[in-house]
């Protein structure tokens, strides 16, 4: 994006870093405008005190848009387990069999949930004996070298005054796609994800395991907005991280409430099962960023355990918030006068004519209208370019919900047109064109050393044994150090050296 411009090209130069400082940090305003009478989190990666010590309970991220191959169907997505490192063995990364996860459904825009996807898991551990996620190359999901296995089930609830009505199971005993370990034990990692797609009963489709984070943005922000000092700006701080995924996608017509109402409002929450066997809802979320800047500290935990039909006890958190207020003090970008009401009218109720139900109540949720078809050229400033399929209309896996949240927290609906963003445009992995959408995970074998590509000597040390002088291999690394000779590997982290000749093999593994 073209940074917001002041006079000569130094300041313009300044400006460009400012915009992508406040970026991230606005964006977080903008999210949390949404906060107001809608208390939710997005893009909640260690949002507040208590979640950010469990992380398989941790809503990072919300996303529901009409799926642009199947318009008649939307897809919604709900990211958890934030900072996932690909290499994080040798236990990796599960959904948490202690609770619900959960994504509701407000089809006639009362703050209440009129339909909950509710996802609970069971983890399978195939030999006890063995530290090792997998004992060999995993070619299925039913692979019995895939020691570590979870399935999952959904109950679909109908609810009527946050009464519970109806259950149905809609899915039974279904596997999750694993972790990728790395290109030993998982040599074709898209086989396994393409056998954890299933299809439900009646024209839905679902997948839980994990993913490449889509979110993209420089989170560096909160090194107090970077102090002033941006000469670091526009680095994707979730390049190369994975986070656990559920993905489901439901016709239209399911989820509205009639054929004259074709918008719906979304969040998720986590439950978390006590010793006693009673849950209590630990983390929620809707809006991006909201609990993360929008709320003080004294209100995120509170957030994290409330319901919609209760936001506007936080409501003046998103009227007088205090990410422009930050900014200005930082920046001398002058902050719009309060209350701002412009938050609460996009982002708690929806924009009128196009994405707010009639009769609202205000209350942080992402809201869909689910009759506006996919467009073929996205914009990922969604509806601040023109584009009504984008966000705050739902939330792509594309929308740059830094740069638009941002400008709008800004006052850009208010007259104060600005260009501001955090330089970091896109996610660094391409999205899939069909459900479940998202990318692949990082593999294991690119993992903590290596965030970057290429053939360089960090990037190189994931992939285990390298062999000098074998044909179409770099030997950078063993460059690296003399004493490696001509058929070792040299790891680092341990300042250790292990030598291996090229035909050895690590048994099992």
């Amino acid at each position: 994006m073209t940074p917001i411009s002041r006079s000569g090209a130094g300041r313009r130069n300044i400006a460009t870093l400012i915009c992508g400082a406040l970026a991230a940090g606005g964006l977080a305003a903008a999210g949390a405008t949404a906060l107001e009478p809608g208390a939710a989190s997005a893009s909640s990666h260690r949002e507040a005190p208590l979640i950010s010590g469990q992380p398989q309970y941790d809503n990072t991220d919300l996303y529901a848009f009409v799926s642009p191959d199947k318009p008649d169907t939307t897809t919604i997505i709900a990211n958890f387990v934030p900072f996932e490192e690909p290499a994080g063995g040798p236990n990796f990364y599960t959904f948490a069999d202690d609770a619900q996860y959960d994504i509701h459904i407000d089809n006639n825009g009362d703050a209440q949930g009129e339909l909950v996807f509710r996802y609970t898991f069971k983890t399978h551990t195939k030999n006890k004996n063995t530290f090792l996620y997998n004992t060999g190359p995993v070619d299925s999901l039913d692979d019995p070298d895939l020691n570590i296995t979870q399935s999952y089930d959904i109950e679909l609830l109908k609810l009527h005054n946050q009464r519970i009505v109806s259950r149905t199971k809609i899915a039974d005993d279904v596997p999750v796609a694993p972790s990728n370990v790395g290109k030993a034990s998982m040599p074709d990692y898209g086989k396994l994800r393409d056998q954890a797609v299933y299809k439900l009963a009646g024209g839905s489709t679902t997948f839980a395991g994990q993913a490449d984070d889509p979110f993209f943005a420089d989170l560096r922000v909160f090194d107090l907005l970077y102090g002033g000092n941006l000469s670091e700006v526009g680095n994707d701080t979730l390049k190369g991280y994975n986070v656990n995924s559920l993905a489901i996608q439901v016709p239209n017509s399911y989820l509205r409430e009639s054929e004259h109402q074709p918008i719906v409002g979304i969040w998720a929450t986590v439950q978390r099962r006590d010793s006693r066997g009673y849950y209590s809802q630990v983390s929620r979320l809707g809006n991006p960023l909201v609990n993360e800047v929008v709320n003080p500290q004294k209100d995120k935990d509170k957030f994290n355990a409330s319901q919609p039909w209760y936001d506007a006890q936080f409501l003046k958190n998103v009227t007088n918030p205090e990410l422009p207020k930050l900014i200005e003090a930082i920046y001398k970008i002058k902050a719009p006068a309060e209350p701002r009401n412009d938050l609460v009218d996009v982002f708690l109720k929806g924009v009128k004519g196009l994405n707010q139900p009639p009769y609202v109540k205000a209350a942080e949720e992402l809201r869909l209208n689910t009759s506006i078809k996919p467009t073929m050229h996205p914009k990922r400033l969604g509806v601040l370019d023109g584009d009504n399929a984008g966000f705050p209309n739902g939330r792509r896996l594309t929308d740059d919900v830094i740069d638009a949240a941002l400008q709008v927290v800004e006052g850009e609906l208010v007259g104060s047109k600005n260009d501001l963003g955090d330089a970091v445009d896109a996610n660094d992995q391409k999205f899939e064109h069909s459900f479940p959408y998202l990318a692949e995970p990082t593999s294991g074998s690119r993992g903590s050393l290596a965030k970057g590509t290429g053939n360089d000597t960090r990037s190189q040390l994931g992939d285990g044994l390298l062999a000098t002088g074998s044909s179409g291999t770099d030997t950078t690394l063993v460059a690296t150090s003399a004493a490696a000779g001509a058929a070792g590997v040299l790891l680092i982290g341990t300042g250790l050296i292990w030598w291996r000749r090229r035909n050895s093999r690590y048994g099992a593994y």
